[in-house]
């Protein structure tokens, strides 16, 4: 496997059209790029989701993605082609817009990965056949030391006084983090790409694919001239050699010190791989969930395959595997009214409907579940049994994102309108679980989707689903390539 990293994205501000050209350089491997939380709202086309809204680019063939920022804050972009992503196939989005509290300076996005000196692929084995490998460290923003004898650590200088906001964003394969600075409060003034009510901490849980816009005020030269930034992995269910050295520097002024300085109480947030509360992520904009008649409830579960060789993780009923060569929306396209089991696809026919999810296990291993096209609603979660526990749905302003913690042995409830016509994945963000299956996919008013994909329809945003396709048919023949993963 070929391993680089992509830089971040132009910056761009909200209501701009955004143009984005991807040429696949690499020699054995395709490619697609989704922009991670990006409403794409009537461009389905652009998600960029292999096997669901196109095929792979092949190798030597480009793709163009078009869609339009109709939201704002901080998000990134990443492969979805297998484990490509981990692989460093990732970079940052910014869409400017207004804050809910004041900053002197934006220093842009702050990336909180975990990092192994095996490629992900290579672990992938283990993943699949005896759990989450243990990763060696973590990087923030793509740095770190090792051994403390190579490398260096990320440092920023702050300026007494002075306002900084830091975008938050946690890539990780398999890596639930608590952020802090010491001695430093953390005001948080979004969550993904939703502005809330302004609240402070000293640490931020945050999980895979989640991100969080905090600010920093440079308040403590009085203290120090150099501080400890710490990325912690929640060992509850993130697996590190180097829990503790995962660290930037903040220095202020001209100071180039190496920190002294303790870190904040961690056990705020340590412990459980869970969400920030939910009492404190109030949606600066508020919006009330509607009523719903349609409510599925999908088990996640862990088994063996059929052979007993290796684990597939379920959710719903099914382990998803789709076609890398026969993407959801061609066969929708081609007049398709059924889909395979394995496919793993429910069905939104009525416009605007709103469908209440109910996500439950019993497994003691939390999960981040992520949903291409839609912001949800966070109605409830909990331990235990959906039944058992039989919460009240919060229906009034709740907690609004595109990626939410299922707790360990434990259940969520999210809601979402169906007004975006396409086909959405959900999945869980941890690496190994996607391509072992936890996964699924809403086919949305598919009576509308193939007008989305006409070749005069200028919002598509691709160079044509048949070209794209047909490349890949020719060059995976020629290679004679073989899926061994989802397919997602």
């Amino acid at each position: 496997m070929e391993v680089f990293l992509v830089q971040q994205l132009k910056q761009t501000g909200k209501g701009d059209t955004v143009v984005v050209h991807v040429t696949n350089s690499l020699s054995t491997n395709g490619t697609s790029i989704h922009f991670h939380g990006i409403r794409q709202n009537y461009t389905n086309p652009a998600d960029g989701v292999n096997s669901i809204t196109q095929c792979p680019v092949a190798p030597g063939a480009a793709m163009t993605y078009t869609w339009r920022a109709t939201q704002y804050g901080s998000s990134w972009y990443h492969s979805h082609y297998s484990l490509q992503a981990w692989e460093g196939v990732f970079g940052g989005i910014v869409i400017h817009g207004p804050a809910t509290a004041n900053y002197d300076e934006d220093l842009g996005s702050l990336f909180l990965s975990d990092w192994d000196h095996e490629t992900a692929d290579a672990l992938y084995s283990t993943a699949e056949t005896s759990g989450p490998p243990t990763l060696d460290t973590g990087l923030i923003n793509g740095t770190n030391v090792w051994e403390n004898t190579t490398g260096t650590r990320f440092s920023t200088t702050f300026t007494s006084g002075t306002s900084y906001l830091l975008r938050l964003v946690n890539p990780s394969i398999d890596s639930h983090f608590d952020f802090s600075i010491d001695n430093h409060t953390l005001q948080v003034i979004a969550m993904d790409f939703v502005p809330i009510v302004p609240y402070e901490t000293t640490v931020i849980a945050i999980g895979m694919g989640q991100r969080y816009d905090v600010i920093v005020t440079a308040n403590e030269s009085t203290v120090a001239s150099d501080f400890w930034m710490r990325a912690i992995p929640d060992s509850f269910c993130s697996n590190n050699d180097n829990p503790d050295n995962i660290l930037g520097i903040v220095h202020y002024g001209s100071s180039t010190g190496t920190p002294t300085t303790s870190a904040w109480d961690q056990t705020i947030r340590a412990g459980a791989c869970a969400d920030e509360p939910a009492a404190s992520l109030v949606p600066y904009l508020s919006l009330d969930a509607g009523s719903s008649s349609y409510s599925p409830d999908l088990p996640v579960s862990v088994e063996e395959d059929d052979d007993a060789t290796v684990l597939k993780w379920y959710i719903g009923s099914e382990t998803m595997q789709v076609d890398y060569d026969d993407p959801t929306v061609l066969q929708v396209i081609n007049g398709n009214t059924t889909f395979a089991n394995a496919s793993n696809v429910y069905e939104l026919s009525t416009a605007n409907e709103w469908v209440y999810t109910i996500i439950e296990t019993v497994d003691a291993v939390p999960h981040p579940i992520h949903l291409h096209g839609h912001d949800f609603y966070l109605l409830a979660s909990g331990s235990g049994t959906y039944a058992s526990a039989d919460p009240t749905l919060n229906t009034a302003n709740p907690p609004r994102r595109d990626v939410a913690m299922l707790p360990a042995s434990g259940y969520v409830v999210l809601a979402w309108q169906a007004d975006n016509p396409g086909a959405w994945l959900m999945h869980c963000h941890i690496g190994w679980h996607v391509s072992m299956g936890l996964d699924l996919q809403w086919v949305e008013r598919r009576t509308e989707i193939a007008s989305l994909y006409s070749s005069g329809n200028a919002t598509s945003g691709t160079t044509g689903l048949s070209n794209v396709c047909s490349t890949w048919d020719k060059w995976q023949n020629n290679y004679g390539l073989t899926e061994y993963d989802s397919g997602v």
